[in-house]
């Protein structure tokens, strides 16, 4: 039977460095990481994110501004939110929950946000800055993919690396991010031919297509260390990419959907402000 990854107990020891920031921060005086997160409109899964990042914010100490539009807003109210935090020199991070109703020009609000306070990497000066490898910062499900690999002392080097799943936001940074540790990396979608086959030949495969548990025994090897980066629900309950129970007997290393990728995600965000904190003592 394969081993759990436990993205909780990832995220507890990256939670306790960052109280241990803030709180010798509160000590000298000094300011605190404060982050501002935008809901446009009334999407229930956007509402949860916001709650869930507050949620953990506060209970880190470190302050949370959440700024709510209605959906019958304009870009440029949207957007004259964003440049008022942009100013704002107790913003650090700035958080657009997405997607924004479909009303709204999202990439032309995207690229408002300041580049020194996108803590979630969405502009494409922050993505430009991810593929040259000069990030500012690394965004965060993405990050939480490879830390996880990391937490397990695993050398990715050379390691075959097979990501199913090409989205701007996990397939294609996190193809890149493990590049730059120097794993060989092959990104599968769609269209992509014997599927199974390629999946089964990973030394780790990382799954983020928003299919609920797509992948079976079938696509994976027995050594294989799995990373399931979906989230759906399904038969009421939250679910991922990955069907756990048939898998975790079938290969080596297998994250849980919750408690894996996702329980890691939001702290990583966190330290992001933290991060953008110590980089810009405004």
């Amino acid at each position: 039977m394969g081993q759990i990854i436990n993205g909780k107990e990832v995220a507890f020891k990256l939670k306790e460095s960052i109280k241990e920031f803030v709180n010798e921060r509160r000590e000298k005086n000094l300011k605190i990481p404060k982050i501002a997160s935008i809901l446009v409109g009334n999407d229930g899964g956007s509402i949860y994110y916001m709650e869930a990042q507050e949620k953990v914010a506060t209970s880190l100490g470190v302050e949370f501004l959440k700024i709510k539009i209605n959906e019958d807003a304009s870009d440029e109210e949207v957007i004259k939110e964003i440049h008022k935090l942009n100013m704002d020199n107790n913003i650090q991070g700035i958080i657009l929950q997405l997607p924004l109703p479909s009303n709204f020009d999202e990439k032309k609000i995207i690229k408002e946000i300041s580049v020194e306070k996108d803590i979630d990497c969405l502009t494409f000066e922050s993505q430009g800055k991810l593929y040259m490898g000069e990030p500012n910062f690394l965004p965060c499900t993405p990050n939480s993919v490879v830390t996880l690999i990391k937490s397990l002392n695993v050398d990715i080097t050379g390691k075959n690396v097979v990501v199913l799943g090409r989205s701007n936001i996990v397939g294609k940074p996190v193809a890149q991010l493990l590049l730059n540790e120097n794993a060989t990396v092959t990104i599968c979608h769609s269209k992509t031919k014997n599927l199974k086959e390629v999946c089964k030949a990973a030394d780790i495969l990382v799954v983020a297509i928003g299919k609920p548990k797509f992948i079976d025994e079938s696509y994976v090897n027995s050594n294989a260390i799995v990373i399931d980066v979906g989230t759906s629900r399904f038969e009421g309950k939250i679910t991922g990419d990955v069907d756990f129970d048939k898998v975790i007997d079938n290969c080596s290393l297998l994250t849980p959907v919750p408690g894996g990728v996702g329980a890691l995600t939001t702290t990583l965000l966190i330290n992001n402000a933290c991060e953008a904190l110590k980089k810009h003592e405004y």
